[in-house]
């Protein structure tokens, strides 16, 4: 079983991700986790160019690099975990390509689910919880701010936080499109409520797939 968590950074994917194994481990499930962009050496080693770099990178190779780290992850651990039954948790995974580099980045759709099916070999999650949340909340809650974090210094933010409020905004308005389209596969969970209200919502949803 793939399970896949979407939103902005700062929507709170990663204390939801450990709250999750940490029930699914106890339920006696093997479960592994893994991100996006990361997960093997050569991914790892794309992730440090497409977040830590300085360099500016066209919205078509931002695309490509994304897209060349998760081959390299569904083809070396995805495929054979989950063909060993194994639950994969993913932090990030197509919908966020479709979000940040379509929506946000401007690229045409159609082109860019040519490359996420080439880069999936056809994988789709069984279940998707996308967290929402505005990215003026998110960025604040992230740096622990009141106001809109437009002043930071930029050394502060990676180079994917460095694309400016406007940016996120359109990739928030990307998911909550994509979520229309999800046929069912995604959930909207508001990730401004208390993180065990959201955890109890995740199990119950989880469960009704399960039983489906």
């Amino acid at each position: 079983m793939l399970i896949t968590f979407e939103g902005i950074d700062g929507a709170g994917k990663s204390t939801q991700i450990k709250k999750l194994v940490s029930y699914l481990a106890d339920s006696g499930r093997e479960v592994l986790t893994l991100r996006e962009p990361g997960g093997t050496e050569v991914a790892e080693k794309i992730r440090l160019i497409l977040l830590e770099s300085r360099h500016e990178i066209s919205p078509v190779g931002e695309l490509l690099l994304f897209s060349a780290s998760r081959a390299e992850l569904i083809h070396e651990v995805i495929k054979p975990a989950l063909a060993e039954n194994k639950i994969v948790i993913l932090d990030r995974f197509f919908d966020s390509t479709t979000a940040y580099q379509g929506y946000g980045r401007g690229i045409d759709l159609e082109l860019l689910r040519s490359i996420i099916a080439i880069s999936t070999c056809g994988i789709t999650p069984d279940i998707t919880f996308y967290l929402d949340i505005k990215p003026e909340e998110a960025l604040s809650r992230k740096f622990s701010a009141k106001s809109i974090p437009l002043a930071f210094d930029s050394s502060e933010l990676d180079r994917m936080e460095r694309s400016g409020l406007q940016f996120y905004q359109n990739v928030r308005q990307g998911y909550l499109n994509i979520l229309k389209e999800s046929n069912g596969r995604m959930f909207c969970l508001n990730a401004l409520e208390k993180p065990e209200e959201i955890h109890r919502r995740i199990i119950a949803l989880l469960h009704e797939r399960l039983q489906t």
